[in-house]
């Protein structure tokens, strides 16, 4: 496989544990902790991605000719859509009607986790183009004989990448809270509009007046009766949204292990009982949250919890935004505005990728307007307060 300077070697592996760590993160770099050899291995480690839940690795690996690794794409070869948040649901079903299989196809993303991030891993001083990479994964692709290679939750330079070498674009949207320079949570207060302010200082008010003691735990901190506690949070959480507990007890230990002072959980405990937790990870620039849960009823803990104590951590660490996931129209009342994320998709079957492509561009239409309409509800002053 050239590219450009040099005969580039494809090998997919089944265990991340067949590739060295160090190996791994000199490509993915110290920054976001999703695509981390530690995190990723938790996922396969604790059996929380794999054969039972339908993420099957087959991370990709590119060798140069000193079968040095300059590439890695953490993919998984999926029977299914779950687990994604990118959804094709409707493309798998009208291949299906046309008489053939959607079903296995390889997914280059971050299994569970709806977090933008690199997805084409290169090592920085080898200077392999996306084009090349983007040729790998169709070449894993025809290979494997599947129908469709998806990059989901990437970079914006790696969508623009792909796009250059033929794939097709898809933009979405999450909510976002960027830091201004604040110097504390007043500081954020003070760039609403009024009316705004009071709502906010009134759940917040609310959600402590309930008499709960919030902590926020990281590394050492967080002891195995604290994730016991969480797991349950975590369990209920799926129960109520008809989901599937795709992630183990184990995997939560593993990830307080393996990445340490990048685990920041969010507890609140009622006379040393804990109600509520809120999962998040973090590197140098962003908080991200995950996952959260509680026990018993208690006013705006979620709020609290999730969307204004995460903006306190990151105004006191010095980071420069809050990502809390996906969905949720009602964070941008708490200051979390709607930002586009990316993913691209190669797909083989001509009539399909067709239907897709039609879809893709009457799509991104309708997200711009929405971005744009969701813009107007923003709590931030406009003009005179």
């Amino acid at each position: 496989m050239p590219d450009g300077s040099a005969t580039l070697t494809l090998t997919l592996h089944t265990r991340i544990a067949e590739i060295a760590a160090a190996d791994w993160d000199a490509c993915a770099g110290a920054g976001n902790p999703f695509v981390s050899h530690a995190f990723l291995s938790a996922m396969e480690d604790s059996g929380s991605a794999g054969s039972e839940t339908g993420w099957l690795p087959q991370h990709a690996v590119l060798r140069n000719e000193d079968s040095r690794i300059v590439g890695i794409v953490p993919m998984y070869a999926k029977s299914h859509s779950y687990g994604e948040y990118v959804f094709d649901h409707g493309w798998a079903n009208a291949l299906e009607r046309a008489g053939g299989n959607y079903y296995p196809k390889l997914q280059a993303a971050v299994p569970f986790s709806p977090v933008p991030g690199p997805r084409l891993l290169r090592r920085p001083d080898s200077a392999v183009p996306i084009a090349t990479m983007a040729n790998a994964l169709e070449q894993a692709c025809k290979s494997f004989g599947v129908s469709s290679v998806h990059v989901t939750f990437c970079t914006e330079d790696e969508w623009n990448g792909l796009g250059d070498a033929g794939w097709l674009q898809r933009v979405g949207m999450q909510f976002h809270w960027e830091n201004d320079g604040y110097a504390d949570f007043e500081g954020f207060l003070g760039a609403l509009s009024s009316r705004k302010r009071k709502v906010l200082r009134r759940e917040r008010r609310d959600a402590n007046a309930a008499g709960l003691n919030f902590q926020a735990l990281s590394g050492a901190d967080i002891t195995e009766g604290h994730w016991d506690a969480f797991y349950a949070f975590y369990q209920s959480t799926v129960d109520r949204k008809w989901g599937s507990a795709y992630l183990t007890r184990s995997f939560f230990s593993m990830l307080g292990e393996r990445l340490g002072d990048k685990v920041v959980l969010m507890y609140a405990e009622n006379n040393g009982k804990p109600v509520a937790g809120a999962l998040n990870l973090v590197d140098d620039e962003a908080l991200y949250g995950r996952n959260w849960g509680c026990s018993g009823d208690w006013p705006f803990l979620h709020f609290e919890l999730c969307y204004y104590r995460a903006i306190d951590w990151a105004i006191e660490h010095g980071l420069k935004r809050v990502e809390a996931g996906a969905q949720g129209r009602h964070k941008i009342q708490r200051g979390y505005m709607p930002r586009r994320t990316y993913s691209a998709h190669w797909i083989s079957h001509t009539g399909l990728r067709r239907a897709v492509a039609s879809f893709l561009a009457e799509e991104r239409a309708g997200i711009e307007a929405e971005m744009t309409a969701l813009a107007e509800e923003s709590p931030f002053r406009k003009g005179e307060d």
